[in-house]
């Protein structure tokens, strides 16, 4: 069984008001959805995937054989650790409040967690990060950048759903980096599996040795359909449209928290951490047809981490924190 914590549906089932998984509520964005649907399921997909890597090359404007795709960011950071722990990489480093399957990925090999990112050989940025959604911090990307002997991924989940746009822009020298992209959440379409990765410049070796270690037929016709579609014209500009519907909905929610007593913390993205006045009956929030997620395994205790959402979701958020 898993024991890892996720926001999104859990063994009780999915909730009508989710404010625990990261998806773009807006969604689903209707290019893509169209496109999941005409997917072929009777056959299977190119197993190289050889027109979406040259769509994806195209949309970043980078070298097809820099591209890796992927089952999903989680199933990228298990492969790309191991991958690691078999060149000898020995420890890692995250940040402080960050995605538990980093950790998880290079504890499954007894990597050794340092404090110095520059003594660590696999080190894991985010930007904007989860669950805080701020920006990462310069000092760390200076001090990856200074030092090429490090491997250092750079996942690019919730860059899409950055409500700053200046932050959003901000960094653009990404060539030493891995960058991870995972779309399906920008997309409001998280039931779709699909993902990819772009290497540094001159890692083809490390390309390889990833694409060897990833079983035939990574991802199926949808999370391929999926993909190619996110590097449609239309979706990114469906996508910057919901940016600002997000950004609307969250000053709601901003305000419905605080007007209940909360206490939130500074973020760019679409979602925010919060500290209740009082202990939060997750039951009675059930029983409302609502979830948070709960911030303690990212090492928050006592705090909730909640995405903006529709105007009906909000309604029954400031009912049920009322009573």
């Amino acid at each position: 069984m898993n024991t890892r914590i996720h926001g999104g549906t859990d063994e009780h089932g999915p909730v009508p008001f989710d404010f625990s998984s990261n998806a773009n509520a807006v969604g689903p964005c209707p290019a893509v959805l169209n496109a999941v649907q005409q997917a072929d399921a009777l056959r299977y997909p190119d197993p190289n995937y050889t027109a979406l890597r040259a769509a994806l090359a195209h949309f970043h404007q980078v070298e097809e054989s820099r591209i890796v795709v992927a089952g999903s960011a989680s199933e990228f950071i298990q492969r790309l650790t191991t991958c690691q722990w078999r060149k000898g990489c020995s420890s890692y480093w995250v940040p402080q409040h960050a995605y538990g399957d980093y950790a998880h990925a290079a504890q499954v090999w007894d990597m050794e967690q340092v404090d110095d990112a520059s003594r660590a050989g696999l080190v894991w940025l985010c930007n904007p990060s989860s669950p805080l959604g701020q920006a990462e911090s310069t000092g760390i990307l200076k001090l990856v950048e200074d030092h090429p002997d490090v491997v250092a991924v750079l996942d690019c989940a919730y860059e899409p759903l950055c409500l700053d746009e200046q932050a959003r822009a901000s960094l653009q020298q990404r060539d030493h980096l891995w960058q991870l992209w995972s779309p399906n959440k920008a997309l409001g379409m998280t039931g779709i599996r699909g993902a990819y990765a772009i290497a540094p410049l001159g890692e083809s070796r490390a390309v390889r040795a990833l694409n060897s270690l990833a079983p035939s037929w990574l991802i199926g016709t949808h999370g391929q359909a999926m993909l190619q579609a996110w590097t449609l014209p239309e979706t990114q500009s469906w996508l910057a449209e919901s940016r600002g519907v997000l950004a609307q909905w969250k000053t709601d929610l901003l305000d419905c928290l605080h007007q209940q007593g909360w206490e939130t913390m500074p973020s760019i993205a679409s979602f925010v951490c919060a500290k209740a006045p009082r202990e939060i009956d997750e039951v009675h929030l059930r029983a409302h047809g609502i979830k948070l997620r709960d911030a303690t395994s990212f090492g928050l205790p006592g705090w909730w981490r909640l995405c903006a959402q529709k105007p009906q979701a909000m309604a029954a958020l400031s009912k049920a924190l009322q009573v």
